[in-house]
């Protein structure tokens, strides 16, 4: 685990500080960018241990164990002086729930800002997902919030079965054809696509303007904009 801090204020003093949980340290400069670009006066602190997404892998599922971690987490976060605390895994999502209703300040997982816009934009939503420990968390939360919303959604799942081993391997071509092909099938099926992993979203910006025929969402940017109605009002 590793914890830095960093403030995207000029002055450093006052104002709002946001705690960011990582479980990859890759994120961690996407986030940087994002905080810049969307609270640039909000003070911004890192927290990073990527055992809770490898151990979530291992089992297959996230464990007792983990969740417990991740609520130890947001506690951690919040003695480190975090008003609002976001985390950027959506494979520990529901473990995220759990530290949200234990957690003295906001918690929020990654993606259900991504969820909410999905279900204002389209009845047909599709979720696509590299890893099933991530597809079904992120399914899940669609059709929750769908529910909460009072809305009824058809929802198409598809996972990229090998597009993440490919990419751990260091194969990103292999990884990036396999979730590309999947989006321009899923695109004539459905009224949205959100994608599950952070990780997908640079293959967006590969496929043609013809080939994009519905909004595709990622997570971080989303869930950015929703925390500076928040934040940085």
């Amino acid at each position: 685990m590793s914890n830095s801090k960093t403030t995207n204020s000029p002055s450093g003093g006052g104002g709002k500080t946001l705690g960011l949980i990582h479980t990859s340290a890759t994120l961690v400069p996407v986030f940087a960018e994002l905080c810049k670009k969307y609270l640039p006066n909000v003070k911004v602190f890192n927290i990073v241990d990527d055992s809770l997404i490898k151990n979530t892998i291992a089992r297959g599922e996230l464990t007792p164990d983990t969740s417990k971690r991740v609520v130890n987490y947001a506690a951690s976060a919040q003695e480190a002086g975090a008003d609002y605390i976001l985390f950027t895994c959506s494979s520990i999502g529901p473990a995220v729930e759990t530290a949200a209703t234990l957690t003295g300040v906001p918690v929020l997982r990654v993606d259900q800002p991504m969820a909410d816009k999905a279900v204002q934009m389209g009845k047909r939503i599709g979720v696509v997902a590299t890893l099933s420990t991530t597809l079904n968390p992120t399914s899940d939360l669609v059709r929750r919030r769908a529910l909460v919303a009072g809305k009824e959604i058809e929802l198409k799942s598809v996972l990229c079965e090998g597009a993440f081993e490919a990419l751990m391997s260091g194969d990103a071509a292999t990884h990036d054809k396999k979730v590309g092909d999947a989006l321009k099938q899923l695109a004539n099926e459905v009224d949205v696509i959100v994608l599950a992993q952070a990780s997908m979203a640079r293959v967006v910006d590969t496929l043609t303007e013809a080939e994009k025929k519905v909004p595709i969402l990622a997570s971080p940017p989303v869930a950015m904009e929703y925390l500076a109605t928040i934040l940085a009002p």
